[in-house]
């Protein structure tokens, strides 16, 4: 039997060895600029940082994949194909893409560097994957978090390319790639930015004794002292609706799929992916070595996998509002 994959996140050079550490089969990261949907100051890889990355991970039998999964500006697509070049002269595993252009170029260009289909190409039914599979020939599609254990069972049963989801970190409750909430406030898209809430667009402002959070001039949250203050995002605020203030969307919280990991697995998923390119090292040490053990649990013995409480209580500690949720994994959307 064929393990599944643990994808971690690497925002810089520390954080993939620390990936690697401890236990991650591959990892992924970006390019330090605007071909990447994290492309924050002090994040990201120069190559000759890729380089040693990728080096690193090879020299520990892990794999490395690089990020390309925003959308090049019409004028100006040169640093895209720049960055896809670059990813097949390192030596990448395979590269994660979005655009259609870009991936036409990296098919034309390097038919050997194997492609996938990055969340942002919003692609969660077979006739989507087919598309791209016929016209691109990935090898691999990113799912968005909208999907149910039993859907992602039906869809694998469907398409013959590997399926890789989000097992924890951050909870985008939208279908990925199509989100326009954000732009509404900020004026600019996420596809392009590569982030719903661009810095510049953020605010905390103190009130008295509360702290407010905006996005693009938009009141998001408002918080008590020694209240923990979520990072503004439109889908995570407190609006007023039904004569109250509460999260009408989302409430803060990271995804997190260990209780039902024998189901997910079951469903015929090649890679589990962590969230968090943005986080720090620890985090990355942290959630890669309990993923890796409870993946190795469940394969040791899969009838008597459980989910420990050891586990959820670290994960909970670096979760987004300090707790998780299964998100849609168990919940059809209505």
């Amino acid at each position: 039997m064929k393990k599944v994959e643990v994808l971690a996140p690497a925002g810089n050079l520390p954080s993939l060895k620390a990936a690697v550490d401890n236990g991650a089969d591959a990892v992924y990261f970006g390019f330090r600029d605007a071909t990447n949907a994290r492309n924050f100051e002090g994040l990201n890889f120069t190559e000759g940082e890729a380089r040693q990355g990728i080096a690193y991970a090879h020299g520990h039998g892990a794999r490395a994949n690089v990020v390309l999964n925003t959308f090049p500006k019409v004028d100006d697509p040169a640093p895209w194909y720049r960055a896809v070049d670059a990813a097949a002269r390192l030596g990448a595993d395979a590269i994660i893409l979005a655009n259609l252009a870009v991936m036409k170029y990296c098919k034309e260009r390097h038919p050997q560097l194997p492609i996938h289909l990055s969340v942002q190409a919003s692609a969660s039914n077979a006739e989507a994957i087919r598309f791209f599979q016929r016209h691109f020939q990935i090898r691999r599609v990113i799912l968005p978090r909208v999907l149910t254990a039993p859907e992602i069972r039906q869809l694998h049963a469907q398409v013959d390319v590997e399926l890789e989801v989000f097992a924890f970190g951050g909870l985008c409750v939208m279908a990925e790639g199509r989100c326009h909430l954000s732009s509404f406030v900020t004026g600019v898209s996420p596809n392009i930015e590569g982030v719903c809430s661009p810095a510049r667009a953020v605010r905390f402002e103190n009130h008295g004794e509360k702290l407010r959070t905006r996005l693009g001039g938009v009141l998001i949250a408002e918080y008590d002292q020694g209240e923990e203050a979520a990072y503004p995002t439109i889908c995570k605020g407190c609006f007023q609706a039904n004569d109250r203030v509460y999260h009408v969307m989302e409430e803060p919280g990271s995804l997190n799929i260990l209780e039902i990991l024998p189901q997910v697995i079951d469903a015929g998923v090649a890679s589990l992916k962590i969230e968090g390119r943005q986080r720090t090292k620890a985090y990355v040490g942290t959630v890669t070595r309990i993923l890796r053990q409870a993946v190795d649990a469940y394969y040791a013995d899969p009838a008597a996998y459980r989910a420990k409480g050891s586990w959820q209580r670290a994960l909970n500690a670096t979760s987004e509002g300090t707790t998780h949720t299964l998100g849609t994994y168990e919940e059809s959307w209505q």
